[in-house]
């Protein structure tokens, strides 16, 4: 009989709650925003050709601004942390040279040869300019499709050229990623 009356009870509990109208809203706290990191491709242009993630595995920096522009036939990004240096700037250009003209004209001397490369490609440092930015490091390359590209990271003020020596060696792999025919 117990077990009736009790069951009864919840009954009527159930009935009178249902009755009652709409329920109360319940408050739930906001949900914190997630950050979400664009990839250096959304930028377009030579862009697409780099990617954070890679750079940040050859180079051991991690970028998150990227900026592309167009001039003609040459297609540039330039990628920057939170900060102005150091700054990685890859440039693309049709081209008509080959490999000759490339060793004639454009290879500077002191440059070191870089196999498997395109046709051909070099890397080197440069010694700061100015006091208002450091040494810099490239690699440059005449790529099988008729492009010339280049991809120069460069330091801030005061950064030592043993900086950028070491870092032409992990540009060249980054280098040999970048697939000039996808612009």
């Amino acid at each position: 009989m117990q077990g009736r009356i009790g069951l009864a009870g919840v009954a009527v509990v159930l009935v009178v709650a249902g009755c009652g109208g709409e329920p109360e809203p319940v408050a739930m706290p906001a949900a914190a925003p997630v950050p979400v990191e664009p990839a250096a491709a959304s930028s377009g242009g030579a862009c697409r050709l780099l990617d954070f993630d890679i750079i940040a595995k050859h180079s051991g920096t991690r970028f998150r601004v990227a900026a592309a522009s167009t001039s003609g036939p040459t297609h540039t990004c330039v990628v920057r942390g939170e900060k102005v240096w150091p700054e990685l700037t890859l440039t693309v250009s049709d081209t008509s040279i080959d490999a000759v003209t490339f060793r004639e004209d454009i290879l500077p001397r002191g440059a070191t040869n870089v196999p498997k490369l395109g046709q051909i490609g070099y890397r080197r440092t440069i010694a700061a300019k100015n006091a208002k930015q450091g040494p810099a490091a490239e690699v440059c390359w005449l790529a099988t499709d008729g492009r010339l590209a280049s991809l120069r990271w460069t330091f801030g003020p005061g950064a030592a050229q043993s900086a950028a020596d070491t870092l032409t060696g992990k540009l060249v792999p980054l280098a040999r990623g970048v697939r000039t025919r996808e612009l």
